[in-house]
């Protein structure tokens, strides 16, 4: 997996302070995406052990309130695979900090059904996030009031209570 981007301070892709990575490779190529360079798998830079240990050190202040994931898409298999490892840590050595993802693919239809059929290690991956934005970006439904999302079919989806409950539990702020 390659990775364009790692932001060690961002506002932008969830609550609080945020380390954000921005994997490369994305086969949705979503009309108006604001960031069509990380379509390409083999934009970037190489993902290695020494890019886990730098965004280790990044959460590692008081301040940072989690990890976010995004793209191109965290959710292709060779990135969800490569990437299964950091979360892993990140949950061992900070399990107070929350994990967002941020997938063009739908939760039910695609992660829960397909996802978790074909891959034996998807459910552990689930276990990781706090919350996942589902669905592609829509230009036609571009609205720029919308917080932490592009688009209005976009969802903000609190991932551990919607699989107790066996249904979608959307996320509100300072809930």
């Amino acid at each position: 997996m390659n990775y364009s981007e790692i932001k060690i301070c961002d506002i932008a892709n969830g609550p609080g302070v945020r380390v954000t990575i921005f994997v490369s490779g994305c086969t949705h190529h979503c009309k108006g995406c604001f960031n069509e360079m990380t379509w390409d798998f083999a934009y970037g830079k190489p993902f290695t052990e020494q890019t886990i240990d730098t965004i280790l050190s990044a959460l590692a202040p008081d301040y940072i309130a989690g990890l976010t994931l995004l793209g191109g898409e965290p959710l292709e298999e060779e990135n969800r695979r490569a990437l299964l490892p950091l979360l892993q840590a990140v949950k061992e050595q900070f399990p107070t900090k929350n994990i967002w993802c941020y997938s063009g693919y739908l939760f039910e239809q695609d992660i829960l059904e397909k996802f978790c059929a074909r891959w034996g290690q998807m459910e552990e991956f689930l276990s990781y996030l706090d919350v996942i934005v589902d669905g592609p970006f829509l230009l036609e439904q571009k609205d720029i009031s919308l917080q932490f999302r592009g688009s209005r079919n976009q969802r903000i989806i609190r991932v551990r209570e919607s699989l107790e409950q066996g249904e979608v539990v959307l996320w509100e702020a300072g809930a």
